[in-house]
């Protein structure tokens, strides 16, 4: 008799870029729900990156600077690349590695009274931005995207980490040609990872990741505000929370998953980007995938996965506890085709070895306009697929 296997469950959102028109809808909807509030004012659960850029906060993606994720050790074991258990309770009072309000932005807003409460004059009157830190007069210098109409140009390049690391990597200068030909929107809420670092770098336990659904969740109540899992997260979307002393981040909305109703930024997008699923996957050989060679991870992640309609799977699973509505949810899950079935999308830094489980669908590249222009049929299967490295913007 074979042995039976864990199975577990994970709500999952793949992206298809290609859809993405840069309208911040999203992001406004999951603000107006989640983090209008005071202590959130720079606080974006959702937020919607201009590629090539810098990210939010700016250069997240430097690992080396802030210290995000895990690395592999020599000895075949996973650590944090912020140190140990040891290292943090030697610095548990200090400030930890996180961004500050620059790498964000100061949040700000304008001073309407004064367009009806200004006395009459020869000029019109102007609502001048204010810091909502301060609430002194201020000049705008950063947002949440300030890459935005910036991609692709010498200006965004000096700061993004990717093409930075590529220039390294190749030795030579990164010419922007590609400023001709593309620039892409990433939206990007919390990573509700397998392997979560945040999880593992909070002193308090107050960061859990629950079994029936996978969603990473802050506990307020045993939050101490240590911000570990500030700098634990390599995608810097756990957020502090100046007025209560707390940390907070993207919760994937589980009140209304709860309810079977889809995420705020899935319900208002206006591309129709974001396709929710669930995921079945043997929790028993994360840590395995996780350790695997850098240029193995993508596959060791996608081998984490399990045939939801597989006879033998839904047999574990239900002795796992999954009910049956989840595992007909699996079978029918978009989610999976795109990851596994047809893989054409790809998790967002494996590298992290956290196992991310949002993942993205790479947008084409003009190209693609270019074979049509020529009469082919540019989204036909074979034209499409079998040259799909060509066809796509690189990878990097």
């Amino acid at each position: 008799m074979a042995k039976q296997r864990r199975v577990m469950a994970q709500v999952a959102m793949v992206m298809n870029l290609d859809k993405c028109i840069g309208c911040h809808t999203c992001s406004v909807t999951c603000k107006q729900a989640w983090t209008n509030r005071a202590g959130t004012e720079y606080v974006w659960f959702n937020n919607v990156e201009t590629r090539p850029g810098q990210g939010y906060p700016r250069t997240y993606e430097d690992q080396e600077k802030w210290q995000g994720g895990w690395v592999r050790t020599k000895s075949g074991r996973l650590k944090l690349r912020s140190g140990g258990r040891f290292k943090k309770l030697l610095s548990i009072f200090a400030s930890p590695v996180q961004p500050g309000l620059d790498d964000y932005y100061e949040p700000w807003t304008y001073d309407y009274e004064n367009l009806i409460s200004a006395p009459l004059g020869d000029d019109f009157p102007v609502a001048r931005p204010k810091s909502l830190v301060t609430g002194e007069d201020m000049a705008i210098s950063a947002s949440a995207n300030w890459d935005d109409a910036l991609g692709g140009v010498a200006a965004t390049e000096a700061g993004d980490p990717i093409l930075r690391k590529l220039r390294e990597e190749a030795n030579q200068q990164i010419k922007l040609e590609y400023e001709k030909s593309f620039m892409f929107f990433v939206p990007r809420i919390c990573e509700h990872c397998l392997n979560p670092s945040c999880v593992a770098s909070c002193p308090s336990g107050a960061i859990y990741k629950r079994a029936e659904d996978g969603i990473v969740l802050v506990d307020q109540d045993k939050c101490r505000g240590w911000r570990q899992c500030i700098t634990g997260c390599p995608y810097k979307k756990v957020y502090f929370n100046h007025r209560t002393g707390k940390a907070e981040k993207c919760h994937f909305c589980y009140p209304r998953i709860e309810e079977g109703i889809p995420t705020v930024c899935s319900e208002t997008c206006v591309g129709r980007l974001r396709y929710l699923g669930i995921i079945l996957y043997d929790p028993d050989k994360v840590t395995q995938a996780a350790l695997a060679d850098d240029k193995d991870l993508y596959k060791a992640q996608l081998d984490l996965m399990l045939d939801p309609t597989d006879p033998e799977v839904i047999a574990d699973a239900r002795r796992s506890g999954i009910p049956n509505d989840w595992l007909e949810a699996a079978a029918i899950s978009p989610v999976y085709a795109l990851i596994k079935h047809f893989k054409v999308a790809l998790p967002l830094h494996p590298e992290y070895r956290t196992m991310p489980m949002v993942w993205y669908i790479p947008p084409l590249s003009p190209v693609v306009d270019l074979l049509k222009e020529q009469g082919h049929d540019a989204e036909a299967g074979g034209n499409l697929f079998g040259a799909i490295d060509a066809l796509r913007i690189p990878l990097e």
